[in-house]
């Protein structure tokens, strides 16, 4: 019989896990104070953590450790220290986004658990294939699947899946966000997400909130959920309140026993929501039902004898933990009293010889009775053997003294920190180049001082230049690959296909699409998440990594090569210093120009006011100061475009240490497309409203 799924709560903070942990939680993830994406909650630092997870190893809980941000070159060392720290400390698993963190990991920490966080973004067979080859046990799944596609990825792997079931809902899927970091460089993908969708954006200049969701909760799900396999069900929330936490987990534990009634369901409503919950996602329901914001009734639901009454779920202790007494009491003999729980025993011994008695000699039942009174510790008595010569006495005194130490040392021994195993291995990087200038590139590269190669990526074959010197690759849409057949025999430049980020579902016409591209000569596969990777990998397609796989060091960059990825446009939140910097052997590239798709979203924000018929996929949401941001479609989802395009044609001179410059041409006419290459290959400055992007100013 398959178990029960894995009840995973947030932490973010030391009450919090006394909240989860009482409440019934099976396991907590958290954040230690650097590389984690809740970088706003409490978070832990050393000696919280370690109490937390011998608190957690007391109860028999699991600990996750929250790794999930991109973690530049000069920080991969700081972060291994963190590694080393969580090993020591013995948790049980790390959450990880970063691919060149997460083969560090594995190198120092084979025995530590690595899942892979749902910031990076798989949705698809072929992508937890991949997770698998790279030695991830777990993957995150995004919150934006509905049922049957969450069933067919169960059926097609053996990893462990991880599924939100009640919490915050971004309008982006997670990973794929690049919003706040452009608009204030608060980066998602830093953990420090600012939350600009929770801002007006409307589809019809009305001030209206188009980008924010309504809270997910699937609790009324949860047996049809364990019924589709799903191994762990995790809840959003370490930057709530305890009592937030206390309320889901209690609501999660009664929905998986049939037994949460409409008095629990309501006061985790109250505690928090945005106009209630939406399981929009999950029932293939996507519509304006989904979209909520925090409204003043919202908060004033929270009110004191709520929080009172969620508090009452966690202030005493949760006793849970099992144990086995075994007293033995012989004339002329200290007693003893033998503790056993979860494998561990321990024996403590009295102070007094037992004397005969005068009246009322010691009864095995009356012992009995006495040692299970294990109120305010962690333990019940589950079983008691009494071994005892008969007219002896004993003062009640030294048998509730004989409890007391066999349950406290019994404690801190199921407490006890079981570190784990750790390789101080040497991070394979030149330290001269983690924080030096514009370093030089390899010298066998832009030999004379010679611009960057070209690379475009255009909507559609109609946007083809006139003008094509410098420009070494093309890439499209795969959608439009039926009609590169014809240009592939008649362009002098390599031609690929852009795998979109977006799969949800379509994998079998996705595999459809590639394959009809690869045997009418298309070689190329612009691939900008590891579902891409995976899929053109399967088709031999030369691979060449997008933006959105997020290489942020040279570790990432590694692994990537690893994985038969020929060239790499870098992450658009490192500086340029930071680019400059990665080391790998791949040819190595930026995005130069264009409007940077902020968002990927599953539910359209254009359809809380028109439908797809009417839409004329030309469309854009503005801000409460005006500024207009254009929204496309794209193989059933929605991108939302940057307002303003990146220009760099003046400081080209600063791009000489790459390979190449990608150009991400989203409505541009042909003649606009010829105008921005001229104006680069002449490096004039920009005319109009710009952005250098996050080259300048990065991320915090």
């Amino acid at each position: 019989m398959k178990p029960q799924p894995e009840l995973l709560a947030p932490a973010g903070s030391p009450a919090a896990v006394t909240a989860a942990v009482r409440a019934g939680a099976d396991a907590v993830y958290l954040g230690t104070k650097e590389f984690n994406a809740r970088r706003g909650a409490d978070n832990f630092d050393d000696a919280a953590l370690e109490a937390a997870i011998r608190y957690c190893r007391l109860h028999g809980v699991r600990v996750h450790i929250t790794l999930n941000t991109l973690v530049s070159d000069a920080e991969l060392s700081q972060a291994k220290d963190v590694i080393r720290h969580v090993c020591a400390l013995g948790a049980d698993v790390l959450i990880l986004q970063d691919l060149g963190l997460a083969a560090l990991a594995k190198q120092c920490a084979p025995d530590l658990a690595r899942h892979a966080s749902t910031q990076m973004s798989v949705q698809t067979k072929a992508g937890l294939a991949l997770l698998k080859a790279l030695g991830y046990s777990r993957a995150v799944l995004p919150r934006e699947l509905t049922k049957a596609e969450i069933a067919d990825l169960r059926a097609s792997t053996d990893l462990e899946l991880e599924l939100f079931i009640h919490g915050a809902l971004c309008m982006c899927v997670s990973g794929q966000c690049l919003m706040s970091a452009m608009l204030g460089s608060r980066s998602g993908n830093r953990g420090l997400c600012a939350q600009p969708c929770r801002l007006p954006f409307s589809a019809d200049e009305s001030e209206r909130y188009d980008l924010s969701l309504k809270d997910l909760s699937l609790m009324d799900r949860l047996e049809e959920l364990a019924g589709l396999g799903v191994d762990s069900f995790k809840i959003e929330g370490r930057m709530k309140r305890p009592e937030y936490v206390a309320a889901a987990v209690t609501n999660a534990r009664a929905a998986l026993s049939g037994k949460r009634d409409a008095a629990a369901a309501e006061a985790l409503r109250a505690v928090f929501s945005r106009q209630g919950f939406t399981s929009g996602y999950y029932d293939n329901a996507r519509s304006k039902e989904m979209f909520g914001v925090r409204t003043r009734e919202d908060v004033t639901a929270a009110t004191k004898p709520v929080l009172s009454s969620l508090a009452r779920l966690y202030e005493k202790e949760r006793a849970d933990v099992p144990v086995s007494f075994e007293l033995t009491i012989r004339t002329g003999e200290t007693p003893t009293l033998t503790a056993t729980a979860r494998g561990e025993s321990v024996t403590v011994r009295g102070n007094t010889i037992p004397e005969p008695a005068r009246e009322k000699p010691l009864t095995a039942e009356g012992l009995t009775q006495r040692l299970q009174k294990c109120g305010g510790t962690a333990f019940y008595a589950d079983r008691v053997i009494v071994s005892l010569d008969e007219g002896l006495i004993v003062p009640a005194s030294e048998i509730n003294a004989l409890r007391r130490n066999a349950l406290k040392t019994l404690e801190n021994a199921l407490s006890s920190v079981k570190p784990l195993g750790f390789t101080d291995i040497q991070i394979p990087l030149h330290s001269s180049n983690l924080e030096r200038n514009v370093p030089d590139r390899r010298p066998d590269t832009n030999i004379g001082g010679r611009l960057p190669r070209y690379r475009l990526r255009l909507e559609s074959p109609a946007q083809i230049p006139q003008d094509l010197s410098n420009v070494e690759n093309l890439y499209f849409p795969l959608e439009c690959e039926e009609k590169l057949v014809e240009k592939v025999q008649n362009c002098p430049i390599s031609l690929g296909v852009e795998l979109p980020r977006g799969i949800f579902g379509r994998e079998a016409e996705v595999e459809r699409l590639l394959k009809h591209a690869k045997e009418n000569g298309v070689k190329i596969a612009y691939c900008p998440t590891l579902d891409a990777v995976a899929l053109a990998k399967k088709y031999g397609f030369e691979i060449h990594g997008g933006f959105a796989l997020h290489c942020f060091n040279s570790l990432s960059a590694a692994v990537l090569e690893g994985l038969d990825v020929k060239s790499l446009t870098l992450s658009t939140e490192l500086t340029l210093v930071q680019a400059a910097a990665i080391e790998t052997t791949l040819p190595r590239g930026l995005i130069a120009y264009g409007r940077l798709p902020l968002m990927l979203t599953r539910n359209c924000p254009i359809r809380n006011v028109t439908d797809c018929r009417t839409c004329g996929r030309s469309r854009f949401l503005t801000d409460r100061k005006g500024v207009h941001f254009p929204v496309r479609c794209r193989f059933g989802c929605a991108e939302i475009l940057n307002a303003y395009p990146i220009w760099l044609a003046d400081r080209q001179r600063e791009l000489r240490n790459m390979d190449f410059l990608t150009f991400y041409f989203t409505d541009e006419s042909r003649a606009a497309v010829d105008a921005v290459l001229d104006a680069y290959r002449k490096e004039k400055a920009a005319k109009g409203d710009f952005t250098r992007g996050l080259y300048y100013r990065g991320v915090e």
